[in-house]
């Protein structure tokens, strides 16, 4: 048995020890803004996404039917919020504001469409997805025309990043376009990633790069597929323009081209948007905010509650527990959890140098520029707990005495809330039904074991589920190849057997439905940074096909795929996938 020895790592994974040493570790040298900051058969996978953007139909009257109705609008949030009184996108100290005006900067060059989410486009922009194929869809996703109804802005906001107060950040890379209400009534915001300078832009020139754009694509889109709420990314332009970026600030600077993203979100307030506000004391303008977000995306909460505050803040640290059991799922670690990157919606937002996890490491950092591991995915929940901490400082100027006192107490409850959100999905994972004192053990007794054979997280848990009960109690693992690494540890036969009782204990659970259940949450395909790379090198020379591939692929990422198969998207990672390194530089 591994006893006290187990449970330790169970602990040190799941958070439950969560750290109240606050030491405020390191920091990223580098004054950009973002590190401190089924169906397979809609469309070819194996298609050159280039050579097709490139025969665009500009003249066809059923898509400028379909953009021409397009519209989105500021008005909401104008009218809401006070806009910054000086003009121009200069950067500077901005006071008694949310917002500052700020036109998108038109990329140089000629552009290229290299992939959309027909899903983002289709069904929440409620567009024709062969809208695309016209140039205004080319002009109005990369910035350099503005959509009907439009007056772009740049969000001002704070945060701590690695554990320091940093002061105004805000939007130094995005444009706000406006709210679109689909034919569903949901609103979304539209956003530009890449699209120019803005007041926040700091000593930043406002662009992204290929190789960021391609990985804020795909990990958004990969991660709604997963279940795990997320930001959305609808399409990914590319331009001639040279930007020069120093990737490992090594003084190494290169040329690389210029990207847009254009992405949406419910929100984009953060919780840095608050903290901006409290740091300033701006409490009128907080006290704004803060009814606008509960109006708008917390509709179970009474806007005559008095409590109303505590409330909302209970919401999200409930919500922000549940959000990174569900990275820690699928073995997501964010590499940048600064305040500034924490939705007040608990959703995942901003796409640096995340990645996930490939052998099973509690100390996986995916952030080279994260040099104290303050951002490792076994550190996750402590760094959630720290957030919420900032969170309840922000509303420290709105809360009387007892509702302070009761925030602490709610603050307390976030360990609790993580463990047993945790334990829920792992048992999920494993296809555990009911509960039983041995579950925790056996979770943990699992995660130990793959620690110590460096078992790979994402197709440990697959080939267990895709493993029938023969198989299992017959150790035969020939031909899968994460589970057979696992089977070399000298505990393993004693684990697969607590395991297969535990599931014999079931009623009325035969072997065919516990492999679909366990397969609909122990996914097959993850955006591995070998594979993001693969793409980024191929997009880099105008041949999008792999980017396209992997987006269809991570659309299904719980459906076996044969051109997934075909490209080894579930086999084990290549050699060269160890030498990867992945910073905050974009």
């Amino acid at each position: 048995m591994l006893g006290i020895r187990c449970l330790l790592a169970c602990a040190l994974v799941a958070g439950a020890d969560l750290d109240k040493d606050r030491n405020l570790l390191g920091f990223c040298e580098t004054a950009d803004q973002d590190c401190h900051s089924h169906d397979d058969t809609v469309w070819d996978n194996k298609r050159q996404t280039n050579a097709a953007r490139a025969r665009l139909d500009v003249n066809s009257a059923n898509h400028t039917h379909q953009l021409g109705s397009f519209r989105v609008s500021c008005k909401k949030l104008l009218e809401a919020f006070p806009v910054d009184e000086v003009d121009g996108n200069f950067v500077r100290t901005v006071k008694n504001c949310i917002f500052s005006k700020s036109t998108p900067t038109p990329l140089k060059g000629s552009l290229t469409l290299a992939t959309v989410s027909k899903n983002v486009i289709e069904d929440i922009l409620d567009l024709d997805v062969n809208a695309i194929q016209s140039d205004d869809f080319l002009q109005y996703a990369s910035g350099s025309k503005l959509l009907p109804g439009s007056i772009p802005l740049a969000h001002r906001y704070g945060g701590h990043q690695f554990g320091y107060w940093a002061g105004q950040l805000g939007d130094g890379r995005a444009h706000f376009l406006g709210q679109y209400t689909n034919s569903k009534g949901e609103i979304w915001e539209l956003q530009l990633k890449g699209s120019g300078k803005t007041p926040y832009s700091r000593s930043g020139d406002g662009r992204a790069v290929i190789r960021s754009s391609v990985r804020e694509f795909l990990g958004s889109e990969a991660m709604h597929s997963l279940g795990i709420p997320t930001s959305r990314a609808a399409s990914l332009i590319v331009s001639e323009e040279p930007v020069l970026r120093d990737q490992f600030y090594n003084g190494k600077v290169k040329k690389e081209r210029g990207a847009v993203v254009l992405r949406l979100a419910k929100s984009w307030f953060r919780i840095g948007s608050l903290e901006i506000l409290a740091q300033a004391g701006e409490i009128d303008l907080l006290r704004k905010m803060l009814d606008f977000v509960i109006a708008e995306h917390f509709p179970s909460v009474n806007m005559n509650d008095p409590d109303k505050y505590l409330v909302f803040f209970s919401m999200v640290v409930n919500e922000t527990a549940h959000m990174i059991a569900q990275w820690m799922s699928v073995g997501f670690a964010h590499g940048v959890c600064n305040t500034d990157n924490f939705s007040l919606l608990s959703i995942t937002i901003d796409y640096g140098p995340f990645g996930f996890m490939e052998s099973y490491d509690p100390n996986f950092i995916p952030n080279t520029s994260d040099d104290e591991g303050r951002y490792r995915i076994g550190a996750q929940a402590n760094v959630g707990l720290f957030n919420l901490e900032k969170l309840l400082g922000a509303l420290g100027p709105v809360l009387t005495v007892k509702q302070l006192q009761g925030a602490k107490t709610v603050l307390k409850g976030f360990a609790d809330l993580y463990q047993k959100r945790f334990h829920q999905i792992f048992k999920a994972k494993l296809g555990l039904r009911g509960d039983e004192e041995e579950d925790e053990y056996l979770i943990a007794y699992l995660l130990k074991m793959m620690e110590d054979t460096r078992s790979d997280f994402t197709m440990t848990f697959r080939q267990l589920s895709e493993a029938s009960v023969q198989q299992l109690d017959s150790r035969d693992f020939t031909q899968m190849w994460a589970l057979n690494d696992l089977s070399s540890h000298n505990l393993f036969s004693e684990w697969l057997s607590m395991y297969l009782l535990r599931h014999g204990r079931q009623d009325d659970d035969c072997d065919e439905d516990r492999q679909h259940r366990m397969k609909s949450v122990n996914p097959r395909y993850v955006v591995r940074n070998w594979m993001a790379e693969s793409a980024i090198r191929k997009a880099e020379v105008n041949d999008f096909s792999e980017v396209e591939l992997l987006y269809h692929v991570l659309t299904s990422p719980y459906i076996t795929q044969e051109t997934a198969e075909e490209a080894g998207y579930a086999a084990r990672p290549p050699l060269w996938a160890q030498r990867l390194k992945v910073s905050c530089s974009s």
